[in-house]
């Protein structure tokens, strides 16, 4: 089973269908008038293909469980072919494409069960996926042209050469993931001099994106945000607020981050924690979705 520990809840949506072929038109009148003699053929396979929704991963090793947040079993009559559609909607880490298939199938079997008595010549066919929406790929908004990110460590020992910086190689790696390369990675003390002077610099660039890691705790030292934040012409809030969400569901110290972020300029600014298992937590909160924030702001200004 693949690990989704990393992942985001979303709404998760999935429709399948299936296809009950039956061989004559009596089945079908059967069927409508509720004289088959195993009950009502619509109701029962509809339960039971709720039910197969919710026990998907009970008999399909790899699906995780996951909360059902609604399910709907319909049939449709075309000819002599009846159409099963399943709709199925979550909020989790995972979609529902399998539960809605599971679903599905369910569904025609047991109406193949019911109806095998009256007709011996059914048939199921085109089990299959109508649409899904919800996961990370419907969050992933195309970067405007030219895009630059600048990664920037604030760290005394770092910067005196004591330490080795990993968390910002991770999120050089991270950004790699999104075909993205650093136009700057840079390390340096935690003096609010240095980081508003990095700051100014990198803005007059027309850097996008800069990607502060460190002196966002609690020490003495940590200044990043006393230095950052009086630069801030537009602060957003809610990308700290998701990435210290994201960060409590895994410890307890995450809400000691004092991390902000917002826009100088054009130019967006976060400040991650130090430390490298904070850094990675926090980018998997916030990217990809991060990047519509350069879309909204794009079509702003060409307005």
């Amino acid at each position: 089973m693949n690990s989704i520990t990393n992942k985001v809840s979303s709404l998760r949506q999935a429709t399948a269908t299936a296809i009950v072929k039956v061989s004559k038109q009596e089945t079908i009148e059967a069927i409508q008038q509720r004289k088959v003699p195993k009950g009502d053929v619509f109701e029962f396979s509809r339960a039971a293909g709720l039910l197969a929704i919710k026990k998907t991963s009970d008999v399909i090793p790899d699906c995780h469980p996951l909360p059902v947040e609604y399910a709907a079993v319909s049939h449709a009559i075309d000819g002599l072919n009846i159409v099963v559609t399943v709709e199925v909607h979550t909020i989790y880490k995972t979609g529902v494409e399998v539960e809605a298939m599971h679903g599905a199938s369910v569904t025609a079997l047991t109406m193949y069960d019911m109806l095998k008595p009256i007709d011996k010549e059914i048939e199921i066919s085109t089990i299959k996926l109508l649409n899904k929406k919800g996961g990370k790929t419907d969050f992933k908004d195309s970067l405007i042209r030219n895009f630059l990110c600048a990664v920037v460590v604030c760290s005394d020992s770092i910067s005196a050469g004591d330490k080795e910086d990993r968390a910002g190689k991770v999120i050089l790696n991270k950004l790699k993931q999104f075909n993205l390369n650093a136009g700057l990675y840079k390390i340096i003390p935690d003096e609010i001099d240095a980081i508003q002077s990095t700051v100014k610099q990198l803005v007059s660039e027309k850097y996008n994106l800069i990607l502060f890691t460190g002196g966002t705790g609690l020490s003495p030292r940590d200044v990043t945000p006393e230095a950052i934040g009086p630069l801030l012409d537009r602060t957003v809030p809610g990308i700290m607020e998701a990435a210290r969400q994201y960060g409590q569901q895994r410890t307890p110290y995450a809400m000691l981050s004092r991390g902000i972020a917002g826009f100088v300029e054009n130019t967006l600014v976060i400040t991650l924690p130090g430390s490298t298992k904070g850094t990675e937590e926090s980018m998997d909160a916030l990217f990809p979705y991060i990047f519509h924030i350069f879309k909204v702001a794009e079509g702003m200004r060409h307005d």
